[in-house]
């Protein structure tokens, strides 16, 4: 008896051990859990104010869930902003590059990858935005404009500033911009502007001279010499300015005619146009029968100029007595029109530039002939207006042959020779 009763106190003397170690763990784990918790900043057991309290391991898993939760919601909120910026940064035509504190690229979009690790010229892009993120890091942001010789040509800005801190950058942001076609706006306007005042200057100064000299010049002969001299000035002075006009009404052009216009009908009025000075100079314009069925889709008035100033260089520099041809021919795709002269053709080295406005191969023919300079520009907008292009060869002393090119239109048309 004595022994079941030692036996049974010792018992509930382990039985209670085993609940005071079990009670010591349960606080022991809930003070960590309560440690973890107010490390990561989370108010734990709700708004326990009382130190005194004993933490509960229950209650202290209750926070610790919050936390975790919480934090997940925060950690998917900020990979979806993150996500959103690279996507918005991969977007845009500049290249991005971002640096951290330590000067390792920590982000790059696609237009910017192909600079790093670049050969040829892009190579030179490379090493300055190494070179001056390196210099931003230090707190000194730069720009500096890059010219590339390509080929094509390019232009590029590149930009570097520091992402501030309290104490030092933590990161430099380096954006690459393509910026050649604003620099070739900017030449052009430049150029436009000194040829302008140029072209203008020069015949309103005759016209002033040659009024003064009328006012005191009493023989017939003389006022009559002057006075068609002053209507020539004049002419010129409105051609000039009735090119500008054209040229910058088809500059602004945005919604072009969706008319079915017959090739025949426009080639014919431009012929019709040009016909009265060709017959001056003993030029004849031949134009070849075209079927009224083959067609192109666009604004007839721009055509009809198009073709003109075509027709009207030819007339220019043709020798008297010369002829100008004008066909039309189609695979069924395109439409090609040609005007070829027998004249004084066009040498090499101006080939590529004799669609620029004001450029003209011989000065002192333009000035005889009344050329703006502008003809061939014109044709250059009215063809890529309609979605087409303009080719030329010529051989000086042999002559030249313009090529208006555009899509043809819709039904049935008339197929070349060559194409059938």
């Amino acid at each position: 008896m004595v022994v079941t009763v030692s036996l049974l106190v010792l018992a509930l003397i382990g039985a209670a051990a085993a609940l005071i170690a079990a009670a010591v763990t349960r606080r022991a784990a809930a003070q960590r859990v309560d440690a973890a918790l107010r490390t990561l900043a989370v108010p734990v057991a709700g708004a326990r104010l009382d130190r005194r309290e004993r933490p509960s391991l229950d209650r202290s898993l209750d926070d610790l869930e919050r936390a975790v939760s919480v934090e997940h919601e925060r950690r998917t909120e900020e990979a979806r902003a993150e996500n959103l910026l690279s996507w918005a940064l991969g977007a845009i035509a500049n290249g991005v590059v971002i640096f951290d504190d330590r000067g390792e690229i920590a982000y790059r979009n696609d237009p910017a990858a192909t600079f790093l690790a670049a050969r040829d010229s892009d190579a030179l892009v490379e090493h300055a935005i190494t070179t001056m993120a390196a210099d931003a890091l230090r707190g000194r942001g730069a720009e500096r404009e890059l010219e590339l010789a390509g080929p094509p040509r390019r232009v590029l800005t590149v930009r570097a500033r520091p992402l501030d801190s309290d104490t030092r950058p933590a990161g430099v942001l380096v954006v690459v911009e393509d910026t050649s076609e604003r620099r070739r706006l900017e030449n052009v306007r430049r150029d436009f502007v000194a040829n302008i005042s140029h072209e203008l200057k020069t015949p309103v100064g005759a016209l002033a001279l040659l009024a003064e000299t009328l006012l005191d010049e009493d023989e017939p002969d003389v006022v009559k010499r002057l006075a068609e001299r002053l209507a020539s000035e004049a002419f010129r002075v409105g051609n000039t300015i009735d090119d500008l006009l054209e040229l910058s009404r088809l500059e602004v052009a945005t919604g072009l005619a969706t008319d079915r216009v017959p090739v025949a009908h426009f080639v014919g009025d431009a012929a019709d146009r040009v016909r009265p000075a060709a017959e001056q100079r003993g030029i004849t314009i031949e134009v070849e029968r075209t079927p009224v069925r083959l067609t192109v889709v666009g604004d007839r008035r721009q055509l009809v100029s198009a073709v003109t100033n075509l027709l009207d260089n030819a007339v220019k520099y043709s020798e008297p007595g010369g002829s100008v041809e004008v066909a039309a021919r189609t695979d069924g795709t395109w439409v090609d029109v040609t005007v070829s002269d027998r004249g004084i053709g066009i040498p090499r080295r101006d080939l590529e530039r004799i669609f620029e406005r004001f450029y003209r191969v011989d000065r002192a023919r333009s000035r005889e002939t009344g050329g703006t300079g502008l003809g061939l520009a014109i044709v250059r907008h009215v063809a890529s207006n309609h979605r087409g292009e303009v080719r030329v060869e010529s051989r000086e002393g042999v002559g030249s042959t313009f090529t208006l090119r555009l899509p043809a239109g819709p039904g049935p048309v008339a197929v070349s020779r060559e194409a059938g």
